[in-house]
């Protein structure tokens, strides 16, 4: 089997989008080789594995296509055009014929497409009967296509799931179409990208259609409710039955991070009941899918272990990203992030960091932080009366005024958790990294707003942040370049005392 895998060759496309980028890590952690089509081969650099190759293509270009399928055995399609300003059904139907017949052409054993459920008795819409349509133009000109055909895929950063984020997130009343009613047939991304593996590694039989989904029938609105529940967020939703879809689709453009064009587009796609129909896929694959609410919590738990794994010096350059009024977005997280460099060694640039809080303080308007604190005591809050257990040294659990520290790497990282009374989640991370002129220091602020109130509280703190916090850093900027760098040693002799008895 091992063989196998190392000697077949995976021709991916999409691997900049939301399915395509989320199968090419697990293909190559199970050891196939993989080959990546784009447009733009410079958008996966520093991506993928050595071993992946990336290579220019376009497959409204049949020409380029020649090299991309030579010496491919599966050939992954993950490709449509409904962002496009133009018919995206012919463009759909183009590219599907020209990649169908290059891989034809090039001896490509199998073609693994995914579309979209949706029975052709229920007058379908433009995005799935394209969906549908491409599947055919595919098994048109290639002898074997397998086809799965999905409904709403749950899981970050998915179109349909964030916009039930978005909306659930942004409004506590909602007016909801007919289209809200509709039901549907979810799949957890995981187990969606458990049929394409099995796919893969099944050996070639006849070419199938397979309707996959989780085992809960549902609308757009349960949904919304589960995700509700989950967040811990009260939302009352009101029927109108006049929206029409392109109402619906400008609406979402408002409350929602989807493009109008696209958004009108799925939205026209609600409109069609998306249910599995047999149980091919059940009796082929030995895949049990999860639940409505497994699938949501699984996406809100990864959520939260992808946010922890960040480095946020990977998603902003060194010079800082521009400046966006509330800043950046992480899922449901808002996040404010600004940099300073300082001459001094990493040691000297994290020492007072580790010192921050407890009587050192926060470097910039401590009566401010005071003030906040007695606010916090006034609501039941912790305040900032525990201070610290060391002035120069912590350890992950520590409590520190009214945070808590989740994460230590001296002297590289801290992560403070906040455990004041808010309508959210806070965290303010340090990172100290290496550079031409001495040590950068990260600054990073992260809320995730629990509903409109916690979006209110946000934004309206924001302009004091943007004061406190600049502060601060320019502060401990300050503080580093003038540090003794005596208590670094004091706190590597008192870290070594510690492993030894602690063994």
């Amino acid at each position: 089997m091992v063989d196998q895998v190392e000697n077949q060759l995976i021709l991916l496309t999409g691997a900049t989008g939301y399915i395509g980028g989320r199968l090419l890590p697990l293909l190559e952690q199970r050891g196939y080789r993989v080959r990546c089509l784009t447009r733009r081969p410079e958008t996966l650099k520093g991506s993928v594995a050595p071993s992946t190759e990336v290579v220019a293509g376009d497959v409204l270009d049949p020409a380029s296509l020649v090299e991309a399928l030579t010496g491919v055995d599966t050939a992954l399609y993950f490709i449509h055009s409904m962002g496009a300003d133009r018919d995206f059904e012919t463009q759909d139907r183009i590219a599907a014929e020209n990649f169908a017949q290059a891989a034809t052409a090039a001896g490509v054993r199998r073609i693994i497409y995914l579309g979209g459920l949706g029975s052709s008795d229920h007058n379908l819409s433009k995005h799935l009967r394209s969906r549908q349509e491409t599947g055919d133009v595919l098994r048109a000109h290639h002898r074997h296509v397998v086809e799965f055909r999905a409904s709403i895929v749950i899981g970050s950063g998915s179109l349909s799931f964030e916009m039930i984020r978005a909306l659930v997130e942004r409004l506590p009343v909602m007016i909801c179409p007919r289209w809200v009613q509709v039901k549907a047939q979810p799949i957890a991304i995981e187990d969606l990208l458990e049929y394409l593996l099995a796919s893969i590694a099944a050996p070639s039989g006849s070419p199938k259609i397979y309707e996959i989904g989780g085992p809960n029938q549902v609308s757009y609105g349960q949904l919304m409710q589960e995700y509700a529940r989950q967040r811990g967020l009260k939302r009352w939703m009101i029927p109108v039955p006049l929206l029409t879809p392109y109402l619906s689709s400008l609406w979402l453009g408002l409350v929602t991070p989807i493009y109008a064009r696209v958004g009108r587009k799925l939205v026209e796609s609600l409109r069609n009941p998306t249910l599995i129909s047999n149980n091919l896929a059940e009796t082929t694959f030995s895949i049990r899918p999860r639940t409505v609410r497994e699938a949501i919590a699984r996406a809100l738990v990864n959520e939260d272990r992808e946010f922890a794994e960040t480095r946020w010096s990977d998603a902003y350059s060194s010079a800082g990203a521009p400046r966006v009024w509330g800043g950046e977005r992480f899922g449901s997280r808002l996040v404010d992030s600004r940099t300073i460099v300082v001459r001094a060694s990493p040691n000297q640039a994290f020492a007072p960091i580790r010192r921050i809080g407890g009587r050192t303080g926060w470097y910039y308007g401590d009566w401010l932080w005071s003030v906040r604190g007695f606010l916090d005591l006034l609501v039941g809050g912790v305040g900032v009366r525990r201070g610290r257990r060391d002035p120069e040294n912590m350890r992950v659990g520590d409590a520190l005024d009214f945070w808590r520290v989740e994460l230590y790497e001296p002297p590289h990282r801290l992560r403070l958790c906040a455990e004041m009374k808010l309508p959210g989640r806070a965290w303010l991370e340090f990172e100290v990294t290496p550079c031409e002129r001495g040590s950068q220091i990260r600054q990073t602020a992260i809320f995730d707003p629990l509903g409109i109130l916690g979006l209110a509280y946000w934004y309206g703190i924001y302009p004091l942040h943007q004061i406190v916090f600049a502060g601060m850093l320019r502060n401990i900027g300050h503080a580093a370049e003038q540090v003794d760098t005596k208590p670094d040693l004091r706190e590597e002799l008192s870290q070594t005392s510690e492993a030894l008895f602690s063994k």
